[in-house]
């Protein structure tokens, strides 16, 4: 039996936005940690495939699938309830999923504004707010949020996202204030920027990708890889005593001026 304080051997954890992307990469984490995944997206199909994937290496009884909108109030209630019942306690979640628009504010419609808080925000509380229900009568859980380095700073044309994941380090800190006395632990992790395939033609910019590499002390682009660990961690016991943190993993671009 494992005495690794970072051992995730018989929990079960939720990461959403887990199709693709740096949540895929997240879960595929939890699971090589030991945990028992449940995957979220909005497209079943893709969902199908990803637990196909994620069975075949990790196993099938330790990977599970649940589509959901997370950002309507009753497809999140009973999505989590159904998972409760279902799959079994909650002990893990990653709010993980997200949705960038850029525009300039003059020219950004409220009801794109709303849609990325929604998306980034809003959601990140409800599920939250489900999951912690049962986690608080259990008397424990670990709720990981996905940040940015926009949870401190600004670049133009995303304004919406960034007043989002500055709300989210604060929700966080709220989080925390409530739900520590019932032995939640409630952090973040904000990624610097992160090469992936959504990102690939931010690589292929020559003047961006030498911004990027010049304004980051690390001088290069963090990797999925780079944010697996420090989510696992915050995951695990190995983090009993973090609470209300905003972990940033971006290379230094945060500590320099």
């Amino acid at each position: 039996m494992s005495t690794s304080p970072f051992d995730l051997t018989g929990a079960l954890a939720l990461v959403t936005g887990s199709s693709r992307g740096i949540g895929n990469a997240l879960a595929a984490g939890l699971a090589q940690a030991g945990a028992t995944v449940v995957l979220h997206g909005r497209d079943p199909y893709a969902l199908e495939a990803q637990r196909e994937d994620f069975a075949g290496r990790y196993g099938e009884d330790r990977i599970w699938a649940v589509p959901f909108d997370i950002t309507d109030e009753s497809s999140v209630v009973d999505a989590m309830d159904s998972i409760e019942s279902r799959i079994g306690p909650l002990d893990i979640l990653v709010n993980n999923a997200g949705v960038q628009h850029r525009v300039p504010l003059v020219d950004l419609a409220l009801e794109d504004w709303s849609r990325v808080l929604a998306t980034n925000l809003t959601a990140a509380f409800l599920v939250g707010r489900e999951a912690a229900r049962h986690m608080v009568q259990r008397g424990h859980g670990k709720i990981v949020n996905i940040g940015s380095v926009q949870c401190d700073l600004a670049r133009p044309t995303i304004g919406a996202y960034t007043a989002a994941k500055g709300g989210l380090r604060n929700l966080t800190r709220a989080m925390a204030a409530e739900w520590a006395q019932h032995g939640l632990q409630v952090n973040a992790v904000a990624p610097g920027y992160i090469h992936t395939e959504m990102t690939q033609p931010l690589v292929d910019d020559e003047a961006f990708n030498a911004w990027i590499c010049g304004r980051t002390p690390a001088a290069r682009w963090g990797t999925v890889e780079d944010l697996t660990g420090p989510v696992t961690w915050l995951a695990s016991p190995a983090s009993a005593f973090v609470n209300g943190q905003t972990i940033f993993v971006d290379g230094g671009m945060t500590a320099v001026v």
